[in-house]
């Protein structure tokens, strides 16, 4: 039988990949239901309707964002504290998180439920997309408090040393929301609707295995009455900061793409870019799944004072990232057809766009994994202000500054090649920071 993994383990490269793995399977799988709700309601529905839930999906992204902050950022304070050999306080900051996260998605889904409407419109949303965006928008909040549950435990259960459970539960949420869509869409034809539906019901039940799992299981983490510690509920918000900065951001930049695109290529530019968005996704869930994986890794060994380890963990994780990277980008440079086709076969113009744009973008990923991991590796070790730092640049500065100058330049092609030149600047940024940085945490 295999032996357990443990945080306090040395890490060669084969158990490092052992130990992600279910962190990165499970992201994907969260990203490929996406994918599905995205083709169902492209060729079940309709253009207009997939235009919408592209259109309305980053503002659900950024109500969503709070469980990753308090997920990662508690993660990291929780391995910490583990490191230095306190676990009963690891539980009861465990305990609070959880509570934290279900009290802030409730409020969080009346106000916006309430406010979508304006909400949809100051978007820039009209017509017929804007009442889609309000349906589906609408469906999706009633499981806001279960969608940042599950995202908050897909951290902390990884320093709970069960990562295999994220996993789990991500495949069953996700078998649920691809049955919903064949039947809410492919066999009651419910429209819009029925794709919120099946997606909120893999979001409930994403967020309710973990919480009951917690409650009756004995793991080195488990979940009791909440005891008030604001200090340590700070910190963890604080450090967690940069992943909600980065969704905010992703999410805002999302917003600027659909008006530059609506401007310069009309609703078709808005459907190719929700389909590159889509295997975006996939691709992107790669190095996110690994960041989450290793985090809790390096904040135990963090804590317990074993720089040795730490560097050893920052070397390794550079060398897997690097080769991702590039196995990513030669894939995508050869699927973009096939994947684009899936999604908008049935327009030859749009079909033409997306292929021409994707091979365009398909460039960054030589560069966003360095910068994810490196983002992540600075949450991990405490240092929120640094990840924040990182995580804005590379999105909404760098980003949002190359999508509203380079069109002026290039037209349409500025867009899509936006992202190039924000990720190239962001790894940049992020070499300075960890050179920088090496003196005060000492990894290398």
């Amino acid at each position: 039988m295999e032996q357990r993994i443990q945080l306090s383990d040395h890490f060669g490269f084969g158990r490092l990949i052992r130990f992600t793995i279910p962190s990165i399977l499970m992201m994907i799988f969260t990203s490929i239901y996406g994918v599905v709700d995205g083709y169902f309601v492209s060729n079940f529905v309709g253009k207009t309707p997939f235009a919408a839930v592209n259109f309305i999906m980053p503002f659900l992204m950024v109500v969503g964002a709070m469980g990753f902050m308090f997920g990662t950022g508690g993660s990291a304070l929780i391995a910490r504290i583990m490191g230095e050999g306190r676990r009963e306080k690891a539980q009861e900051i465990f305990s609070l998180l959880i509570a934290a996260t279900v009290v802030s998605g409730l409020v969080i889904a009346v106000i916006s439920i309430l406010f979508l409407p304006q909400i949809a419109s100051f978007l820039g949303a009209k017509g017929e997309m804007r009442a889609d965006c309000i349906r589906y928008g609408r469906i999706i909040l009633v499981a806001l408090p279960f969608l940042m549950l599950q995202y908050a435990f897909g951290s902390l259960s990884v320093t709970a040393e069960k990562p295999k459970l994220g996993l789990i539960v991500t495949i069953i949420s996700g078998v649920l929301n691809m049955t919903g869509d064949v039947l809410f869409m492919g066999v009651f034809h419910w429209g819009i609707a029925g794709a919120a539906m099946a997606t909120a019901m893999g979001q409930i039940i994403g967020g309710t295995i973990p919480l009951v799992y917690f409650l009756r299981k004995n793991s080195s983490l488990r979940l009791r009455r909440p005891k008030w510690d604001g200090g340590a509920l700070r910190r963890a918000c604080t450090n967690g900061v940069s992943e909600l900065m980065s969704s905010i951001s992703m999410s805002i930049v999302g917003m600027l793409y659909n008006a530059q695109l609506m401007r310069y290529a009309g609703e078709n530019g808005v459907a190719a870019y929700g389909t590159i968005m889509y295997v975006d996704f996939i691709f992107l869930a790669i190095f996110i799944g690994y960041a989450t994986g290793v985090a809790p890794v390096i904040s135990y060994h963090y804590g317990a004072g074993n720089k040795k380890e730490l560097n050893n963990l920052l070397k390794r994780s550079v060398v897997l990232i690097a080769a991702a990277s590039l196995s990513m980008l030669l894939l995508s440079e050869v699927m973009a057809a096939p994947l684009a086709a899936i999604f908008v076969g049935y327009d030859a113009g749009l079909l033409d766009m997306t292929v021409h744009a994707y091979s365009i973008y398909a460039v960054s990923f030589l560069f966003c994994g360095f910068s994810i991991f490196s983002s992540a590796f600075f949450t991990a070790l405490g240092d929120g202000l640094t990840s924040a730092l990182i995580a804005f640049l590379r999105t909404l500065v760098f980003e949002s500054a190359s999508v509203i100058i380079l069109p002026l330049l290039l037209g349409l092609n500025g867009i899509w090649g936006a992202i190039i030149v924000a990720e190239c600047m962001s790894v940049t940024v992020s070499v300075i920071f960890l050179v920088a940085k090496r003196k005060r945490y000492q990894y290398f």
